[in-house]
Formats: structure tokens, sequence, C-alpha cells
């Protein structure tokens, strides 16, 4: 299990140049993820959701602000954190097995723990038997499974997930979102992940954070105080979800 880590990002700004003039695409971001807990962040298209996930992975480290991982400042990337893309980014060549592996290429461990490590990440994400399957033999979700257990075969202690089932036909997306549950829980690790779908950002996580847009900055954040499982047809998840879907049409405004 992970040792899940705590997340505060103080007064971030962020500015692009285009054509030599100053784009600001974030503004004054406040936000805390505590140990453990499933953040959600949703917003229009250009609120910059995806550009917070690469300030906290560390691709981009020109910004304003802190960004502060167990209250150190975030210079880079780093072996404490992990990201899945919407698409799975498997290399073609390379079985299920050696992609997963992939993920400790920087790691400090011994062969013998390396091959723990991705057998045990194997069963999480219940691809055993598939361990020497190669990309094009697996199906969407099989695939999107294996990277997920990429990101996590490092322990890190955030997982971030860039839209993850984004690409998805929507019965395979619902089982991955109770496979994402499932495998949250077993790894107790901090995830933060960008969806556009609001039923499944209020069916995974402990808070929704909606965004508005240009300079992408945070509106309300919706703590979703309900149990898993969770039924989306109950009075309380369409109360929730409705809560969201407010906020989000004033983001228009």
């Amino acid at each position: 299990m992970s040792n899940a880590g705590t997340l505060r990002l103080r007064n971030v700004s962020k500015t692009y140049q285009v054509d030599s003039q100053p784009l600001p695409v974030l503004q004054d971001i406040e936000l805390q993820v505590e140990p453990g807990e499933f953040v959600c962040l949703v917003g229009p298209s250009g609120c910059g959701k995806s550009t917070i996930l690469r300030l906290i992975i560390g691709l981009d480290t020109e910004y304003q602000g802190n960004i502060l991982l167990d209250d150190v400042r975030i210079a880079g990337p780093g072996l404490e954190r992990s990201i899945v893309f919407q698409e799975p980014r498997l290399f073609p060549w390379l079985n299920v097995e050696d992609n997963i592996g992939l993920g400790l290429d920087a790691a400090r461990v011994s062969e013998a723990e390396k091959r723990i490590r991705v057998k045990t990440h194997i069963d999480v994400v219940g691809l055993a038997g598939f361990e020497r399957a190669l990309p094009h033999q697996l199906s969407g979700g099989m695939a999107q499974r294996a990277a997920i257990a990429r990101g996590l075969v490092n322990r890190p202690e955030i997982l971030l997930l860039d839209e993850p089932l984004g690409a998805l036909d929507s019965l395979t997306r619902s089982h991955l979102q109770q496979e994402l549950l499932r495998i949250w829980r077993q790894e107790g690790v901090t995830m933060v992940m960008v969806t556009h779908d609001v039923e499944e950002a209020v069916f995974l996580s402990d808070k929704v954070i909606v965004l508005e847009a240009r300079p992408g900055r945070i509106r309300k954040v919706i703590p979703i105080d309900m149990p898993h499982p969770r039924d989306r047809l109950s009075p309380h998840f369409v109360a929730r979800r409705e809560a969201v879907l407010r906020e989000l049409r004033g983001s228009f405004q």
C-alpha cells in the first residue's frame, strides 16, 4: 500500500506566452487534498484542469505560488507522483508485463523486487493471465488497466488521472469506474482526476472542484458526503450531481 500524501496548492497562477503576449490560464488556485482523498476536477474546456495536473506532476515548473507535497515544494518530476492519461500510451512492441515495468525504470529496486511489484500490480488491476500479451491484443479497458498499473507500480503518494476513462465506451467506462474505486481503496493512494463527466465525478470522488475558465480559477468545492458504493439513482446522489451542474452552468456565464 502506498503512503498517501497531502497536496497543497497555494496562490498558484500560470501564464503562457502566445505571440509574445501574456495569456493567463490559472489564477490564484487555492486547494488542499488530504492523504488518501479522491478528488475530481471539472470545468469547461480551457479552464486549466490539465495544466493543474502538469504542474503537480512537475512537467512545468514555470508558475507563481507554491505547490507542496507533504510541505515540500514541487520543483520537477518525482517518483512520489505518477500520471495516467486518456490514452494508455503503451509501447506496442512491449508486452503488458514490460510496459508496467517501465514505471520502475527510475526506481532503485532490485530485479527481484521489480518482478514482485509488477506481478502484484498486474493482479491489482485484474490482468493476471495477460502478462505476455501485446497492446494490440488488449481491449481498450484492459490497456487502460495496464496504464493504471504502470502508474501505481512505483507506489506513488499521488496518482494523477487526466480523463483516464474518456475514450472508453459507456459500459466499459462504468465497469472501470468500479474498478478504479477498488484500486483506490486497495492501494490507499491519493487520487486527483480530471473528467468532463459530472456523474463520474460524483460517483468517484470525496469532493468535486468546479473551475471557471479564462483564467482558470476555483468556482466551488463541493463535498460528496456519501458512502461507497453509491446509488446513482438515489435522491442524495441526484442532488449532488445537480449541485455540480449548477456551478458548471454558472462557470459559462
